[in-house]
Parts: C-alpha cells; structure tokens; sequence
C-alpha cells in the first residue's frame, strides 16, 4: 500500500478563477501546407459539416484538401501581417486588455488564457495553462455574439473533451451569447459613428453576418434569429429607417441554400441600383479576421465597384477597442457573481493565511502517517 506524503500530495496552492476567451482559429502561416492542416480539423468537425462521416470524410480528404488549401493561402496572404494572422494578434491584444482590465479592478487571483477552437493556441493549452495557474472556478467566453452550434456550442463541445480527463474539475459556467447585450450594441454604434465622423456616411449600412446552410435554421440553430436581433436593436440605436440599411450573410461554400440574402450579391444588386457609396459592418466578428478584411474589404468590395459602386468603407471589427474591452468585463462580472474572486471583500492576506495553514495541516498529516 502505497502512502502519499508531503512531497507526492500537491500542496496547497492559492484558487484561481479563469476566463478563457475562444475564438475559431486560423492556420499557423499563410501556406498551402498550414491552410490544409488548419481546414483538415476545422471541416472533419461534425459541428461544422455534420454530414455523415461516411460521406463526408472521403470527400474532405479525397477532394477539398487537395484543392482548397492553395485558394486559401493565397487569400491569407492578401492580409497576413509582420506579427502573425490578424486574428490571433488582435485576440491576444484583446486577451491582456481584459486582464489588465481585471488587475485593475480585482484582487483576488483571476487570470486570462485565450485558446482557440482550431489550430493554436488550442483550448486545451489554454485550460492547461489555467489548470497550472491553481484554476477552481471557469467561465468560458467565446467571442461569437451570436450563438450557433457550429461555433459556440463546438467550443463547449472542445472544452467538456478537455476537462474529461481532469480529475479534479473546476466550477463551470458558460456564456452562450451576447447579441442582445446593452453595451455590445453601443459599443457596435459606437464604432458606426466614429467611422462616420472620420469619412462621412454612405447611403447604405450593410450589416454583414457569416452564413449558414438554411437547413441548419430549420433544424432548431437560433443564430439567424439573434443575427436579425442585433441588427435591429443597431438600426435602431443609430435612429436609421427601413431603407438606410440591409442585413446580409456571407461566406457561403457548397450547392446548398445558405441564409439569404447573400452579401456579394446584395452590393451588387446595390450598385446597379444607384447606390453609389456603402457601409459595411460585421457586427458577428468580434475581431478582424480572413472573413473581414480578404472576403468583405477586398472582394465584396471589388464586387460593387465593379457592379458601378463608387465608394465602399469596411467599418472594421470591434477588436481591442476599449468600450470591446468593458463589454467583454461587464460579461465576465454578470456571469460570475457569487464567485469568491470576483467579491468586493475578497481579503487577500486572509486567503494567504488559509492556503498557509492548509498545507501545514497537511504536511503534519503526512508526517504522522510515516511515524
């Protein structure tokens, strides 16, 4: 019989509560090789493309990774950066505003990690790094405000994988979405006007979400439904009327009917209107990504000049911006209450005091054992 003493027993160690911030992901590099890695595990998800595996897989690998992965490449170098995929700089931007934001207003020990669902930082790293940092209570926050089974609930599907093989799991909460939330739509007209106030305002506001194959609306996803809510509760907090803007949806792949009305479609049908200058936000991107700045600002915005547009302004992500950052902390707050760390009364040489005399409680334990 094997006896734990002082030194195999780990000692106590001061509880921690985590935030872990997950977005989709992006290839590691701009290359056909790291674009093929990436799209192999984001598209085997069933989540993603929930087609059966019999049908599905010899597909992905016989044919999309085998023509897709250069296409892609090419788009991710249209936007790379000296520092890395937009996506991953700006969400580590926004991950060490936020724990900069809650050092400043909390004492107890509360620690951000971002991981994402595809590629790295992966969501297992991230709960590691948690994990080693004393992690006793989660909130996972994925930054889609909008939630979808493709995204958020594949996020929790990664997590719940993760934590599968703990043993000593932590106090879970989750935050679903957030497409209604006060402060994220002000901080979304915020942003609207702040652009218009540098460049002028165009005759239409295109409120660009990411699509989705119509049949998942049919089968019970409420993503369409909070897109079309954000959208509204936009308008009107930017006092516009029914014809000053359009909700749209992008991103379409395959043959089958995706969420209408289509973005690249509707610029076009715009500018053969007589619209000769466009807004165009993403208020389902909470940071500028391959979707954002290749798809939208570059192509969609070939699109309609080429259609006869005259003038197209991509109104960019919400990204690190500091009223994104007070959003995201007014989130973490809502969904934490109740928590030790997150208590105004939270005393920190009383907690030192208690993790002291835990660990002594326990070496004298083990030390009577061995007697």
């Amino acid at each position: 019989m094997t006896v734990e003493t002082a030194a195999t027993h780990p000692a106590a160690a001061p509880a921690t509560a985590g935030i872990l911030l997950a977005n989709l992901g992006t290839p590691a590099a701009p290359t056909p090789p790291a674009v093929r890695r990436y799209l192999a595990e984001f598209l085997s998800d069933p989540r993603v493309i929930d087609k059966p595996r019999w049908l599905w897989l010899p597909v992905l690998h016989g044919v999309i990774l085998n023509v897709r992965p250069k296409r892609s490449a090419h788009a991710y170098q249209q936007i790379w950066t000296p520092q890395g995929s937009p996506l991953l700089v700006i969400s580590r931007r926004q991950a060490q505003a936020l724990q900069s934001a809650l050092q400043q207003r909390y004492r107890a020990p509360i620690k951000v990690a971002l991981g994402m669902r595809y590629g790295r930082p992966s969501i297992r790293s991230a709960l590691e790094e948690l994990r080693q940092a004393g992690l006793r209570r989660l909130l996972i926050l994925p930054l889609y405000p909008q939630y979808s089974a493709t995204t958020t609930a594949s996020t929790f599907d990664a997590v719940a994988q993760v934590l599968h093989g703990w043993r000593w799991l932590p106090e879970l909460r989750t935050i679903n979405s957030y497409h209604d939330d006060p402060a994220y739509i002000s901080a979304l007209a915020a942003s609207v006007r702040r652009h218009w106030e540098q460049h002028g305002r165009g005759q239409k506001l295109v409120m660009s979400f990411h699509g989705l194959p119509e049949r998942y609306l049919r089968l019970g996803d409420p993503y369409h439904c909070f897109c079309q809510k954000t959208a509204r509760l936009l308008s009107e907090n930017l006092q516009l009327a029914d014809g000053e803007w359009v909700i749209t949806f992008q991103s379409r792949v395959g043959f089958e009917r995706w969420l209408q009305p289509y973005t690249d479609k509707t610029l076009k049908q715009l500018a053969k209107q007589g619209i000769q200058r466009v807004d165009l936000i993403c208020p389902g991107f909470s940071a500028d990504c391959l979707e954002t700045l290749e798809e939208n600002s570059i192509r969609n915005r070939e699109i309609f000049m080429k259609a006869g547009g005259k003038d197209f302004h991509y109104i960019p992500c919400l990204n690190d911006h500091a009223d994104h950052i007070q959003m995201m902390l007014g989130l973490i707050e809502r969904h934490t209450q109740g928590w030790p760390e997150f208590s105004s009364d939270w005393n920190e040489q009383r907690q030192a005091e208690e993790w002291k005399l835990t660990d002594e409680r326990a070496r004298a334990l083990a030390n009577s054992s061995q007697a």
